[in-house]
């Protein structure tokens, strides 16, 4: 059995990989401020993890939650590119300066590895699909700058420090107990809550707008994958389901699937988001023999059953 350290592992994502762990048979560690988790994603398992409140920005806290660890999945963030460019100073704190607190943490306490939860975002608005690693990043927001620069500085711990570190690269995901609240909510959630209450969901543009949507337990799978590969050093790999959909033809589909005709309300487009979205897989198979479990198409009827029983 292992210790790990999840940081964010009260949010969205986090919780999901808290229960992984746990499956694995790992002792698993939390460390997270619950500025946006929750302690009710974790209330099925209170009993069986060690939860810190705190943040990454602590780093006389972070550095006594790395003690004792074998690997950290670094998930804590401010994860929200219109909150980013509204604070971009908050943003950088916890996605620059955090990460590097979770680092220094992880250098001084001997962690095998950092597995670090790093963002598409960092591709920008460059015109070629699908996005590849060995593409120059032209991040286009606050949070898309923070998180490459985290990205950069967990090669760098690779190969000043010789910590293993990966960043996966997540290209939108989506899935059970994802937050639909709040001005900076996820697209699917944000629509879905909406249109059960009969609403038209929100569109910033035309909604010819294409993500690779990527269903939570393939993020969950990535990260298991990244943490128990031979050796890493610095890599930064996608993680998406090498998909594209348009939100329009997104609303089409659940609309479909709730039995509803709910038509959008089409807003201004909004500084910072991009266009186009579509990964490149070859790179996460070679590093760390991913491959997505759960397409678009099934995820999003998973999530609208969960949605419908939760909201």
């Amino acid at each position: 059995m292992s210790t790990v350290l999840i940081t964010g592992g009260a949010g969205f994502i986090g919780s999901h990989l808290v229960r992984s762990q746990l499956q694995r048979g790992n002792h698993v560690r939390v460390l997270d401020d619950l500025s946006s988790g929750y302690l009710r994603n974790l209330e099925e398992v209170a009993g069986d993890i060690e939860f810190v409140e705190g943040s990454i920005c602590d780093r006389n806290l972070v550095g006594r939650v790395a003690k004792g660890v074998d690997v950290i999945f670094h998930l804590a963030a401010r994860a929200s590119v219109p909150r980013s460019v509204a604070e971009p100073v908050e943003a950088h704190e916890v996605n620059v300066n955090g990460t590097l607190n979770v680092l220094l943490a992880a250098r001084d306490a001997g962690v095998r590895r950092v597995v670090n939860s790093a963002s598409s975002s960092a591709y920008g608005e460059t015109p070629e699909l699908p996005k590849r690693e060995s593409m120059l990043p032209q991040p286009l927001s606050p949070y898309a700058v923070g998180k490459l620069a985290a990205e950069h500085y967990c090669q760098c711990f690779s190969h000043v420090y010789d910590l293993q570190t990966v960043s996966l690269r997540y290209f939108n995901v989506f899935g059970p107990r994802q937050d639909p609240n709040g001005a900076y909510a996820a697209v699917i959630p944000a629509f879905v809550s909406r249109m059960l209450k009969g609403a038209g969901p929100v569109v910033y543009g035309n909604g010819e707008q294409s993500r690779d949507f990527c269903y939570v337990d393939n993020v969950v799978n990535a990260n298991n994958l990244a943490a128990d590969a031979d050796r890493t050093a610095g890599e930064a790999v996608n993680i998406a389901c090498g998909e594209r959909t348009t939100l329009n033809d997104m609303i089409v589909v659940i609309n479909e699937l709730l039995g509803t005709d709910v038509q959008a309300d089409y807003q201004p487009p909004r500084a910072g988001d991009v266009m186009h979205s579509l990964a490149a897989l070859d790179e996460a198979r070679r590093v760390i023999g991913y491959e997505p479990k759960v397409l678009f198409a099934e995820g999003l009827r998973r999530s609208i059953d969960w949605y419908r029983e939760n909201l």
